[in-house]
């Protein structure tokens, strides 16, 4: 295996009714189910990291890709939905949508460097063939 070039690492207690924090103190925070499955709410759940995470990381991945292009994706806003979706058997999968919106870049240049991102980004190449992920930018849909 290729040697990493960074590893976070988190210790979490109780599950979605607990506690997670990570191992330099930056994120220390109350997990709680979602209202929505029938928890109080008060805390974040794994879904919300995800979203957050997964848009920090495409917005890089833009901003990097348009640098190399000369184009300017650095201003990029990402919208993140990560839901839980019921399937058979009482199991869950995810499913994301990414809400891009480039406003130095329009057209099919925009298209094309979503789309060129979403190849290269750690989290979508995460999530390929395992979850729905849907992209849109600038008010396209892909």
């Amino acid at each position: 295996m290729t040697e990493a070039l960074y590893t976070a690492e988190a210790h979490v207690t109780g599950g979605r009714n607990g506690r997670g924090r990570t191992s330099d103190g930056r994120l220390d925070l109350d997990l709680r189910m979602p209202k929505e499955l029938g928890g109080d709410g008060e805390g974040a759940d794994p879904e919300q990291l995800f979203a957050i995470g997964y848009a920090a990381c495409f917005g890089a991945t833009l901003a990097l890709l348009g640098q190399r292009a000369n184009l300017k994706a650095d201003d990029a806003e990402i919208d993140s939905s990560v839901s839980l979706i019921p399937i058979d058997g009482g199991r869950f999968k995810l499913g994301v949508e990414l809400r891009i919106s480039l406003p130095s870049i329009t057209g099919e240049q925009a298209v094309e460097l979503v789309e060129s991102a979403h190849q290269v980004c750690p989290y979508s190449n995460a999530t390929r063939d395992n979850i729905d992920v849907a992209l849109a930018v600038n008010g396209t849909r892909l």
